[in-house]
């Protein structure tokens, strides 16, 4: 898996709304109605990350609040799944 330029982050970035590039990841916090729906928004996640095969790092957190942490670890920074995958997740979120 190819990490992606600093060029392409950027070009990325616009693409995928309120996603912020941090120590070779990107993360983005997503404010839920509630625990419930939180915890529902988390088991969604999980499910199309597994069908990637790619795993995110997530935070519950304010009973409300979920923060999304995405990175290649093996590839050391970002790749096109993580871009994919935070594409996915904001569809989700919807």
């Amino acid at each position: 898996m190819n990490l992606l330029s600093p060029e392409k982050i950027t070009k990325e970035l616009v693409k995928i709304a309120d996603w912020f590039y941090l120590d070779k990841s990107i993360e983005k916090e997503f404010k839920l109605k509630n625990f419930a729906d939180a915890l529902a928004f988390i088991i969604k996640i999980g499910i199309e990350a597994e069908k990637m095969d790619h795993h995110p790092d997530i935070l519950l957190h304010s009973w409300n609040k979920v923060k999304i942490t995405l990175s290649t670890h093996t590839a050391g920074g970002l790749t096109e799944n993580d871009i994919k995958l935070a594409q996915i997740i904001d569809k989700i979120g919807l």
